[in-house]
């Protein structure tokens, strides 16, 4: 038995090293755990998981359409975000077909792309923050779809919705734009909703309970698609995608935007403190929108040395090889304790280094 080519080219998708007993700063994972009133609804839904769940999200679409202001035949649910991309790859990539998006973009992009047998671009980044004018330069006539990550995994930066607006129409109209928003409730309020992109017919954007509503592992993703996408989509999408109970702590989460906006600001404070004290050490920190900060080293061999003695220490962050990014580490936002320690290690590091 052979796998079809171009899966057996493909290398495994590349998981956080993590050994057992390190406290786990590498999977960019909330501080908090959901609304009490989303752990609530979950309990409730368990009486009922003799059931398939409801595969049209209907709970749950009409809350994110209340919240957001979004038209709730345009959202689409998944298990994450990620089996959207995979989906939108699947629907719209064939083998000769390019995926173009930026240096540093979440990996996903490029798996679920070789997964479609398509290839794929990078353009460059501009202090690792996405460079609108090197995407449109490298449109190629086989680009399908332009992935922007917005705020950016691993980088944490972010362009502005008018930056957006020129990049979609500065593109071809037959390439997709897919505006990657999984850490979008990070940055809300900075500037309007790219949700009004979706309405040209050639957008889409997408976001995810994993990250500012605590709920990674209820695996929730969703999207707003224009009509004739999310048409297509639905014919991938496994039609029972999104269990009952995680369903149900979505919905309870979303009503709750109190208590995510505090899980918000608590890591923002956390985050920029941190932040602050690491640049102190000489460490190049770019400004972060996120639940997570990266910090460039000077070199591959410094930042490989700064994770052994974070490890030697208890701390796991996440190496940035695979992004190209070999001499940078990525910091998930932990309770205060915790970024605490890890900042103190890092003190004694970069003292020691110098």
């Amino acid at each position: 038995m052979k796998p079809v080519p171009h899966i057996a080219a493909l290398a495994p998708y590349a998981l956080a090293n993590l050994a057992p007993g390190l406290t786990s700063l590498a999977q960019n994972e909330s501080l908090r755990p959901p609304s009490p009133k989303a752990l609530e609804a979950a309990r409730n839904a368990l009486s009922e998981t003799h059931l398939y769940p409801d595969p049209d999200w209907t709970d749950l679409r009409t809350v994110i359409s209340d919240v957001h202001y979004i038209t709730c035949g345009t959202i689409l649910c998944g298990a994450g975000s990620m089996e959207l991309i995979g989906a939108l790859a699947s629907a719209y990539l064939l083998a000769g077909d390019r995926m173009l998006t930026t240096g540093f973009a979440y990996l996903y992009f490029r798996t679920a792309t070789q997964l479609s047998g398509a290839a794929f671009d990078l353009a460059p980044e501009t202090d690792f923050t996405v460079d609108v004018d090197a995407l449109i330069d490298a449109v190629r006539p086989e680009t399908k779809i332009l992935f922007v990550a917005n705020p950016g995994n691993p980088t944490g930066t972010r362009i502005g919705l008018a930056e957006l607006r020129h990049l979609r129409s500065a593109l071809p109209d037959n390439v997709m734009l897919v505006i990657d928003e999984a850490y979008g409730e990070f940055a809300d309020g900075l500037d309007d909703s790219s949700f009004d992109l979706v309405e040209q017919g050639n957008t889409a954007v997408l976001r995810t309970f994993s990250k500012a509503y605590g709920c990674a592992g209820m695996r929730v993703g969703w999207g707003v698609f224009p009509p004739k996408i999310a048409t297509e989509m639905r014919k991938i999408l496994n039609p029972n995608n999104v269990s009952g109970v995680s369903q149900a702590a979505a919905v309870a989460a979303m009503r709750d935007q109190d208590y995510m906006r505090e899980t918000v600001r608590r890591t923002a404070c956390i985050r920029d403190r941190f932040a602050d004290r690491m640049r102190a050490t000489s460490l190049h920190i770019p400004k972060s929108h996120t639940n997570f900060v990266t910090l460039a080293f000077d070199s591959a061999g410094v930042a490989l040395a700064a994770d052994d003695a974070l490890r030697s220490d208890g701390i796991a962050m996440r190496s940035m090889s695979g992004y190209g990014l070999a001499q940078c580490l990525r910091a998930t936002i932990a309770k205060e304790s915790v970024m605490d320690r890890a900042a103190q290690c890092l003190e004694r590091f970069m003292g020691g280094w110098k």
